[in-house]
């Protein structure tokens, strides 16, 4: 039987320019599904996916500069932005209200992660280094330095045990969170590393990178264990499933891909963007993929399990 995707919601001219990052959060007291969107247009929005369609709860405006990075903590209760301003950025997202404001430093503050138990907030520096600020403190607690250049993106394993950074020479390095030390430093692509995501039981790392290819690593081996084409051009951005089988990959070749992790065969692709997609999460259940697009739009497909 053939598993039928299909774009489910369109949302046009989310923004008034173009979007560059999305995250998709459920509250874990309310249940609420959250989606944020972080655009060229330097405000950070929330919408509320319910009843099959999204509704924009809040603007979150503070930022001076286009928002290149947006998260959603574990809980669903906060989010963080990462501005060209060199400022991050918590929100509340029950009531739409900023809690703090970190200055970064000059250029410091790119891709942003929380970490798994929602107590700190990772983001990358164009200096090699892996910034750590506290929750509560809004303070850096630690520094990782990868000794390399300029990290595009970052990736929490959901165990809580690794964090690994992607960096614009194809560099990839993965820490030892608890003793802060360098595991292991993966040469696979030759080009930035737009994106990484771990599987959900944190034995998978999928990087995504401006060669076009798509890199499937066994943590624990540091072993190249599948290398993916598909795309016409730059990947920009991967994505895991919950359910540990599927992730989803966007380009800037306008597509969006979902993936068999099993077979490492492309199962769907999406074409309904008009430009580049930065962006592409799925929901809490794996039902459901969020894209965001040079194009302002915000695109919902349904993926049945």
């Amino acid at each position: 039987m053939t598993t039928q995707y299909s774009i489910q919601f369109k949302q046009e001219q989310a923004h008034e320019d173009a979007i560059w990052s999305v995250a998709w959060g459920k509250n874990e007291k309310d249940g609420t599904d959250n989606i944020i969107t972080g655009s060229v247009d330097d405000l950070v929005k929330c919408w509320k996916w319910a009843d099959e369609k999204l509704e924009l709860q809040w603007t979150l405006e503070g930022h001076q500069l286009g928002v290149v990075s947006v998260d959603i903590s574990p809980t669903g209760a906060l989010a963080a932005s990462s501005s060209l301003d060199a400022n991050l950025r918590l929100w509340d997202l029950e009531c739409g209200s900023e809690l703090k404001t970190i200055d970064a430093g000059p250029v410091d503050a790119w891709s942003v992660a929380f970490s798994p138990d929602s107590r700190f907030l990772s983001t990358g520096s164009h200096m090699g280094k892996i910034n750590i600020f506290g929750i509560e403190s809004g303070k850096k607690e630690s520094t990782l330095d990868t000794r390399g250049k300029f990290i595009l993106s970052l990736a929490y394993s959901p165990d809580g045990k690794h964090l690994a950074s992607g960096a614009i020479d194809g560099i990839i390095n993965i820490f030892d969170i608890s003793t802060g030390k360098l595991l292991h430093t993966l040469e696979g692509h030759a080009m930035p590393i737009r994106s990484l995501t771990f599987s959900p039981d944190s034995q998978l790392l999928i990087t995504a990178s401006d060669d076009g290819y798509i890199k499937i690593y066994d943590v624990q081996h540091a072993k190249l264990a599948a290398t993916l084409s598909g795309h016409a051009s730059w990947v920009l951005n991967v994505s895991f499933c919950p359910d540990n089988t599927h992730f989803v990959s966007s380009s800037s070749d306008k597509s969006v891909k979902v993936w068999d992790c099993g077979s490492r065969t492309c199962v769907h692709t999406f074409f309904d963007h008009q430009d580049q997609v930065w962006g592409v999460k799925y929901n809490s259940t794996g039902s459901k993929i969020v894209s965001v697009s040079d194009d302002r739009a915000v695109h919902i497909y349904d993926c049945p399990m």
